[in-house]
């Protein structure tokens, strides 16, 4: 009978092992730390933003309106509680990632405006918090990448024959990703008009693709 029993364990190894059961393991595992390191880094630039606009509010109160949006999209997207069960909630998912596109524009065309001040540089960490903030949408930037190769490798695991069928049997589903339009966004620099004719308390006129 013991032996019998080790048999039957055997074999029902070697068929979870065919039907790519334990790749789907391996490989949503993949998914679920690369997605803990895109909130990681998420997280860490939230975490900066109150630090960088009291530091600059200052010197820069003229930009108000700018400052403004950049705390108001931090408190949105900062609002959106991100589990490891938003990837598989397509609305969630795109509500999160709208927020955090709407924070990386404001702080895109807070950065652009801050230029305008030289006096800025001789404020004690405001260079500082501007190369944490540069290191962090970097490496913002290398966690969506490895987080979009693993979600890629992943669903493609569960829609192809027969692994399809194991992911059916165990509940595995497609999981969301990052889109090939907001990536195009995110990666594109605002553009910057100063051809304005110069005037007091005028703004750079900043357009902002993101």
């Amino acid at each position: 009978m013991y032996f019998l029993r080790i048999g039957v364990l055997v074999l029902l190894g070697a068929l979870l092992t065919g039907c790519g059961y334990n790749r789907l393991q391996q490989q949503d595992e993949q998914v679920t730390a690369a997605w803990s390191e895109v909130l990681n880094q998420y997280q860490r630039r939230a975490d900066l933003v109150p630090n960088l606009v009291n530091t600059v509010k200052g010197a820069v109160a003229a930009e108000k309106d700018i400052l403004d949006s950049v705390v108001e999209a931090r408190a949105r997207a900062t609002s959106i509680q991100a589990t490891p069960e938003l990837i598989n909630n397509p609305q969630a998912f795109q509500q999160w990632q709208a927020a955090q596109g709407e924070l990386s524009s404001a702080l895109s065309r807070l950065m652009v405006v801050v230029e305008k001040y030289p006096e800025l540089k001789s404020i004690s960490g405001f260079d500082d918090l501007r190369a944490q903030l540069e290191g962090t949408e970097n490496r913002i930037t290398v966690a969506r990448k490895r987080y979009i190769d693993a979600v890629q490798t992943y669903n493609i695991t569960v829609r192809s024959f027969p692994t399809n069928l194991t992911a059916k049997v165990f509940g595995h589903d497609v999981k969301q990703n990052f889109s090939v339009e907001n990536e195009a966004q995110i990666s594109r620099p605002p553009n910057v008009d100063f051809s304005q004719p110069s005037q007091q308390n005028t703004q750079p006129q900043v357009e902002n693709n993101g």
